[in-house]
């Protein structure tokens, strides 16, 4: 039995999120399918994290055990021409050891959430970005998000159905900046709650409309309270970017 690390790159639109669901396609459904179509097992595909319906991924690391004898190249190709004609595709594939695992070995996360900031309608960019009409301050947006910064409770942040143990998470990064007609906001930790990273970009671009004062965030996280939740942005203008490892380094 060989573990495989597979780098999914795909467009969330058509599916209900990556983990297998009973309503509705998944991601992790499409690509088991697929190892299935290749390798004729059964083989479950687990992910550095889940995503809702509508969420896209850049590099979302997984892994899958296979029994077959095969390389690794040959099975990303093989995985590819059976994915068609799914918006998925495997950017990598390498062989790992049996005891790496895409979850739980998995030591940061990271996401940005695009918002386009004008008045047109998209077009190329529908069903990817989060569309704006107002002018946002994206400099306020980025003060006003070093609140979350760090270790906090972010039950205002939170989905009432996460089913994490523990709101307490530690906030590495959150970053917002304006490149053109977008405003880019981008964050990582090692894990992220529910609904966490749209719930905090919501609240932001209340900051950027002017609606919010920018220290109105710190009080909104500070509440402890989903009812002091000022908007939770939608899931399309959300990717995953990034899993990091331990042998990745700094």
């Amino acid at each position: 039995m060989t573990r495989f690390a597979l780098t999914l790159e795909f467009d969330g639109t058509p599916f209900m999120g990556l983990q297998r669901q009973p309503h509705g396609p998944s991601v992790q459904e499409s690509v088991e399918r697929a190892v299935h179509g290749v390798t004729g097992e059964q083989a479950v595909l687990y992910s550095a994290g889940r995503t809702d319906t509508g969420v896209h991924a850049y590099a979302m690391r997984s892994h899958v055990d296979i029994a077959k004898q095969i390389d690794a190249f040959r099975l990303m190709e093989a995985i590819n021409a059976h994915l068609r004609p799914d918006p998925i595709a495997v950017i990598a594939c390498e062989e790992k050891p049996a005891d790496w695992h895409a979850r739980f070995s998995c030591i940061e996360r990271s996401y940005q959430y695009r918002i386009a900031n004008r008045r047109a309608p998209l077009t190329l960019d529908r069903n990817r970005a989060w569309h704006l009409a107002k002018p946002l301050d994206a400099e306020a947006m980025h003060r006003a998000a070093q609140a979350l910064v760090g270790l906090h409770d972010f039950t205002t942040f939170r989905s009432v159905q996460c089913q994490s143990a523990s709101p307490v998470k530690t906030l590495d990064r959150l970053s917002v900046r304006r490149e053109d007609d977008y405003v880019i906001v981008e964050t990582a930790a090692r894990s992220f709650l529910h609904h966490q990273v749209r719930s905090m970009v919501g609240c932001l671009a209340l900051v950027g409309m002017g609606r919010w004062r920018e220290q109105q965030v710190a009080e909104a996280l500070a509440a402890q309270d989903r009812q002091a939740l000022g908007l939770n942005a939608p899931p399309h203008g959300l990717f995953f970017v990034a899993a990091r490892y331990p042998e990745d380094g700094a």
